[in-house]
């Protein structure tokens, strides 16, 4: 019998199956330890320098300005650093992302040989506790990495499309974002995007571009050194036939001095670039593409300008004997920060893509783009709509052309100066999941900084695969809702997904008894990369000639992300009881998901489980679909999130997930789904282990 569980009752049982995602006490102790320490010092900064003011005699005017910071200035440093701080606990960071963080970014001077942070102040201000416990398709113990160091600086090739039509306090929120970057170990690179601006009667083009990067110093300035720096002769246009490669686009502009980007880089400076470039032959400036400045920088911080255009010969010279590419900075992130935010999804009416596998739906995404720029059949077209369509698109490719050139594990980060500039707003939605629902209907997470979340933890705010509900805040009036809905978008490289059979040339129904069915020993399926998966994911060694006689008459179909990376098999099932011939005719096969599988290499970052859950839930079984799962899987609160509903079965060690939408409606489909989820037979090798 189907139960509706109260949301507190599901909470206490989150809460205690799932306690070993929180964070240690320890990590806790160190964390308000170090916040402690920070607050204590500000304060006694600030009454030192109240106590030498009091103290010192009065200067005249022409008297040197006194070094002692005021008491104001020490207040809000204290806020600023208190601020800084939250944002990072408030990151909802785990220990592997703690512990990937660290081994990028983290000081290898303050690295112990367990690869450890020394508990300083300065330290832990860089550690993410699991606050919030995030939950992450981890499974099993993690494996520790050795950590690794790099010489060249860590760098965000940054774009800020129109900053002429931001104002001052938005201007200054992301000038702070982008300095607590670079306290976090990420150097930005900042090209001004101001392609649009038209010059006037009063100012020229060249006049504005200047006043807006002199707006930009400033407001960087404000928030402590090392100060930012113009780069204003490092990019130059050639006139002769840009450089093809297989993987580096095709751009007229290259860096033609590097030394005006590595030597201050070296010394920890933002750098500023305005939108011109420096032709080589009629040896002036000129306006120049901000999209083309951007993959120029990636292209020369990557070590992949080469030929005439390579910036520094006798580096060439030194290095023409090397067959790795000289990278000058490691460029771990691309943002592009926009009034029109991240790119808008496609797949529903509302809302923005929250993450992009570029390499499974750059295609989708790009058309849809490009149709909302064309006339509509009636030979109309919204001239908003398409302009708004056109920025996207090219935000689009230019992710598309940068990660092509950059390591798999680079990303880029689009969304708007409001959110970039959001560096600590905690309030949670006052309208958070109403209270009698379902299991898993629970409006999830807090507000949080983008751009700092995204260093932390290398994921989005949002996973790609929670329902939209789970995301968009409920209020009464729908426009009010809408302008608290996210605007960030995250976009790999990633990974292929391939589906058999594929659904878009057919869907995928309830096969009739008798007609014949994919298998899994079919040759278009790699079995023996199959089972590697499955025995690496779950840990234990799959019975594989019992599992293939318990699916080959029931499959549906399999999905597969990368090089067998993740995967699930799905299948349709016959409830107790029934023949299929029966279950068919009266429609109650139960589609189901037998099993799910990522590499633990893969676990818990990179995307790769909800790439995965994605194509289950949108392609392959777009109406629904149940699975089962142990009580005590630490996965359950990352299955929790993406259904629509759980049930613990009662006299047994088995909680029921669903994504069916009205599923609690319609008796009989529970009553099958149960019934399934409770006699499906295990394949394991070793049946002295619980059945997972």
């Amino acid at each position: 019998m189907f139960v509706r569980t109260s949301r507190s009752s599901c909470n206490a049982w989150t809460n205690a199956t799932f306690s070993k995602q929180v964070c240690s006490a320890r990590t806790h102790e160190l964390l308000i330890r170090s916040f402690a320490t920070t607050a204590s010092q500000s304060k006694r900064q600030e009454a030192e320098a109240e106590e030498k003011r009091q103290v010192s005699p009065r200067s005249g005017p022409s008297s040197p300005r006194s070094s002692y910071p005021s008491s104001a200035e020490a207040r809000q440093k204290r806020d600023s650093d208190r601020e800084f701080l939250i944002s990072v606990l408030e990151s909802s960071a785990t220990k592997r992302d703690a512990r990937g963080y660290l081994q990028t970014f983290g000081s290898p001077a303050a690295l112990t040989s367990t690869g450890q942070k020394k508990p300083s102040a300065i330290g832990i201000l860089g550690v993410p506790a699991s606050v919030a416990g995030r939950p992450a398709f981890v499974q099993g113990p993690e494996k520790e990495t050795p950590v690794k160091t790099n010489e060249a600086p860590h760098v965000a090739v940054v774009k800020l499309r129109a900053p002429q039509a931001w104002d001052d306090v938005l201007l200054d929120g992301v000038a702070k974002t982008l300095t607590r970057l670079r306290d976090l170990g990420l150097l930005s690179v900042i090209v001004l995007g101001c392609d649009d601006i038209k010059p006037n009667q009063t100012f020229s083009w060249q006049e504005i571009v200047t006043e807006q990067t002199d707006r930009l110093l400033r407001a960087i300035g404000q928030f402590g050194s090392p100060a930012a720096e113009v780069v204003d002769s490092g990019i130059w246009k050639s006139t002769e036939n840009p450089q093809i490669t297989s993987f580096v686009p095709s751009n007229p502009l290259y860096v033609g001095f590097g030394k005006a980007f590595t030597t201050p880089l070296a010394k920890g400076h933002i750098l500023v670039v305005p939108p011109r470039a420096y032709s080589d032959a009629t040896l002036q400036y000129s306006k120049a593409d901000a999209n083309d400045i951007v993959i120029a920088l990636t292209t020369f911080f990557a070590g992949l300008q080469f030929g005439r255009q390579y910036s520094d010969y006798r580096e060439l010279a030194e290095k023409v004997n090397d067959r790795q590419p000289f990278r000058r900075a490691l460029v771990d992130r691309v943002i592009v920060i926009d009034p029109l935010g991240g790119i808008p999804s496609h797949r529903q009416g509302h809302g923005t893509q929250v993450f992009i596998n570029l390499e499974d739906e750059f295609k989708n995404i790009r058309d849809a783009l490009y149709e909302k720029t064309q006339p509509t059949s009636a030979g109309t077209k919204d001239a908003g709509v398409g302009a708004r369509a056109s920025v996207h698109l090219e935000n689009l490719r230019l992710a598309k052309s940068t990660l092509a050139i950059l390591p798999s594990n680079a990303s880029v980060v689009m969304t708007s100066p409001a959110e970039a500039a959001n560096i600590n707003v905690s309030k949670r939605d006052d309208t958070e999941a109403k209270p009698g629902g379902f299991a898993g209907e629970v409006k999830t997470r807090t507000w949080r900084n983008p751009l700092i979340h995204n260093l932390l933890t290398d994921r989005p705010i949002y996973s790609s695969s929670l329902p939209i509900g789970r995301i968009k805040p409920t209020h009464p009036d729908e426009e009010i809702a809408l302008s608290r809905m996210p605007t960030t978008t995250l976009a790999k490289r990633g990974l292929p997904v391939t589906i058999f059979p594929d659904p878009r040339a057919s869907p995928w129904k309830p096969p009739q008894p008798g007609v014949p069915r994919l298998r899994l020993t079919d040759t278009c399926i790699d079995l023996p990369r199959l089972v590697h998966l499955i025995n690496d994911s779950f840990g234990r060694k799959l019975d594989v000639e019992h599992y293939l006689n318990r699916v080959k008459d029931s499959l549906a179909g399999i999905i597969i992300a990368g090089e067998y990376e993740g995967g699930a098999i799905l299948t349709w099932e016959t409830p107790f009881g029934l023949d299929e011939e029966t279950a068919y005719r009266e429609g109650r096969l139960v589609p189901y998901l037998d099993k799910f599988a990522v590499l633990r290499k893969s676990q818990g970052a990179g995307g790769v489980a909800d790439i995965v859950f994605n194509a289950m839930v949108r392609d392959a079984f777009p109406e629904g679909v149940c699975w089962r799962s142990r009580k005590d899987n630490p996965v359950n609160k990352w299955y929790f999130e993406r259904s629509r509903g759980v049930l613990k079965l009662p006299q047994s060690n088995w909680a029921m997930f669903w994504t069916t939408p009205e599923a609690v409606l319609n008796d009989q489909m529970m009553r099958d789904y149960e019934d399934v989820c409770r006699n499906i037979l295990p394949s394991w090798q070793d049946t002295t282990k619980p059945a997972d």
